[in-house]
């Protein structure tokens, strides 16, 4: 089954250029002017300093941080002592940091935003992709992300083992109904959609099954299935299972870790979920300064 990639994956250039553009604006915006409570400390102090995260997570935003420290200063060292998207501990010290001490705490909450935001995103993804371990069903995002932090949320989906939908609205074609309402029907629209997708990936939102079978019949071959029942969703793959050419299947719409595994036993291929990216619990980190060095 075809799914959406990263835009930038994390082997190239671009990647390492998306993350220094969001670091970049995250430290303009917390520094401003200047960090007054730094010049506290002569500027050719240096220092060390620790990351502990205070309780179990995923990993995630690795590259973030090491690129916070690493623009303020370009001499910094950091030690990874865990891998991305390693499992973690509370109490566990995660890397050890040395360089110039102002660096280092002007720094330390850009970098621990990014790195409890995005552990949290692939905490959570991680949480779900372990309850549907051994059934054919993926985990997938959806576009309800944090502005300007889409592509890093997508990211830390992946490295909780989910699964990217579209990235944004020039990544694909998604009918939903009110795109059904003001074309007329669900065969004008289909026959619109695929007039202009010239080779992008096009999905119809049904909210019934003799929708699904209108979208079926018009040549849909990916059917998001909002807000369906269990009994359903069942229906509706047994629908799907009786045609020549079967469309992938996909659920959406309340889903929560109490009731995703009997909705991928209903035998869908795919279940995107909004909570992903929305509604994260952001992972306590702390940085804790070590020693001054002369």
């Amino acid at each position: 089954m075809t799914l959406f990639t990263l835009a930038y994956p994390p082997e190239t250039p671009a990647f390492k250029q998306l993350v220094l553009n969001q670091v970049v604006l995250a430290l303009a915006e917390d520094i401003g002017s200047g960090d007054l409570t730094a010049q506290l400390l002569p500027a050719a102090q240096l220092a060390t300093a620790s990351i502990v995260v205070r309780e179990n997570a995923i990993i995630c935003g690795i590259e973030w941080v090491n690129t916070c420290f690493k623009h303020l200063d370009p001499n910094v060292t950091i030690d990874w002592l865990v891998a991305e998207g390693e499992r973690v501990h509370s109490n566990q010290v995660l890397c050890e940091i040395s360089g110039a001490a102002r660096a280092l705490l002007t720094a330390e909450r850009c970098a621990l935003n990014f790195l409890q935001t995005l552990s949290a995103t692939a905490t959570e993804t991680r949480k779900y992709v372990d309850v549907v371990a051994g059934t054919k069903t993926q985990i997938l995002d959806t576009r309800k992300t944090i502005p300007q932090l889409r592509l890093a949320q997508k990211y830390a989906v992946t490295i909780g083992g989910g699964h990217n939908q579209r990235l944004a609205l020039y990544d694909g074609i998604l009918i939903k109904e009110n795109h059904i309402a003001a074309a007329g029907s669900i065969s004008v629209v289909m026959q619109q959609a695929l007039a202009l997708a010239g080779g992008a990936h096009i999905q119809i939102e049904v909210e019934s099954l003799d929708q699904l079978e209108q979208a079926l019949d018009a040549g849909a071959t990916s059917v998001l299935l909002d807000n369906f029942s269990i009994d359903l969703l069942r229906a509706a793959v047994k629908i799907n299972a009786y045609r020549d050419q079967t469309a992938i299947l996909e659920a959406s719409g309340g889903i929560s870790l109490d009731n995703v595994l009997e909705v991928a036993m209903t035998g869908v291929d795919r279940i995107s979920i909004g909570a992903l990216t929305k509604h994260v619990h952001a992972i306590d980190f702390s940085m804790r300064i070590g020693s001054l060095i002369s």
